[in-house]
């Protein structure tokens, strides 16, 4: 297949008067595993709904696997993990996994390996016989899991994947959602836990008001505006020499200097001033913050210049 897995033009959702998503423009690669990021309020989880077809925009386009939203062909090959779910407690793992491959449509023929590949894959096959009620939350948990990957889905929307694992748990499915990617599988991941999709995310999307305010690469996201370059042989006035260069704040410390709010694309230009100024470099270091620092930043900036949020923060929408 060719094209991207989603793609959205200003994708919108009114809910009357109440603005649930104001405009999401977004493409994500087949094959890639896309962190979708936002606070509560934000219109994270309308915005599933109207990828998954559970929800009718109001405005703007999208495609998902190459077909219009909410298209029944395209729907059939994507798999889903709510965040908040429940299955029979009556019901055997083994017989909610039967009952997905009916709804699937997977020939009869098919469920049993489909079953025991899927239990094998969560850690689950032990517990085949047990009934739902018996679980845990984390074990229910590897249980929906099992259920949104029954069929080899392409595209898989993963909402919280991880929330109620203990810390073994989240590394195996930062294995699963691994193994996905090998294989060629498209992962919507939706999580509060930043440190997980800093870990398995290729590119990730910050929301908030309703819109896109932030995209990239995690090393994009994360690749900081400060710089400190260990340099030896410099002139007492080379600061004051360099400060109208435009190479942010600079300050000297006892290995050389460091610049503060520098654009990462003009520090091979820093240290070519620094060499030309009689410098020797003897180490350049870039310093990176943390996605979540980066996520309280894009939102800050974001809040500071807007003057309502448009998605209700204290309803259920996410």
């Amino acid at each position: 297949m060719t094209g991207p897995a989603i793609e959205t033009t200003d994708l919108a959702k009114r809910y009357g008067a109440t603005v649930a998503v104001a405009g999401i423009s977004l493409r994500v690669e087949r094959g890639e595993v896309f962190g979708f990021l936002g606070p509560n309020g934000a219109g994270k989880s309308t915005t599933v709904k109207l990828l998954l077809g559970l929800a009718r925009p109001t405005g703007g386009s999208a495609s998902v696997l190459g077909r219009p939203i909410g298209d029944r062909e395209a729907r059939r090959r994507i798999g889903y993990l709510p965040e908040l779910f429940r299955y029979q407690a009556w019901l055997s793992a083994r017989e909610v996994l039967a009952l997905h491959c009916e709804l699937v449509g997977l020939p009869k023929e098919r469920w049993p390996a489909e079953i025991e590949a899927g239990l094998a894959l969560v850690g689950l096959e032990a517990r085949a016989g047990s009934r739902v009620g018996t679980f845990s939350k984390g074990m229910q948990q590897r249980l929906g899991l099992a259920v949104a990957l029954v069929g080899s889905p392409e595209l898989v929307f993963l909402d919280e994947p991880t929330s109620a694992l203990d810390p073994i748990g989240r590394i195996e499915v930062r294995e699963i959602i691994g193994r996905l990617r090998e294989r060629g599988t498209t992962v919507f991941l939706d999580s509060h836990l930043l440190t997980e999709v800093e870990r398995v995310c290729d590119r990730v999307a910050i929301v908030d008001h309703g819109r896109v305010v932030a995209t990239g690469t995690v090393g994009e996201l994360t690749a900081g505006d400060e710089v400190a370059v260990r340099v030896t042989g410099l002139p007492a006035d080379a600061l004051a020499t360099l400060a109208p260069a435009g190479f942010g704040t600079l300050a000297a410390t006892e290995e050389g200097i460091r610049s503060v709010g520098i654009d990462p694309e003009r520090v091979p230009e820093l240290v070519a001033a620094l060499v030309a100024l009689g410098g020797r470099i003897h180490a350049v270091e870039p310093a990176r913050r943390t996605l979540e620092e980066r996520f309280f930043s894009v939102l800050h900036a974001s809040t500071s210049g807007a003057a309502a949020r448009p998605v209700g923060s204290d309803g259920p929408e996410r």
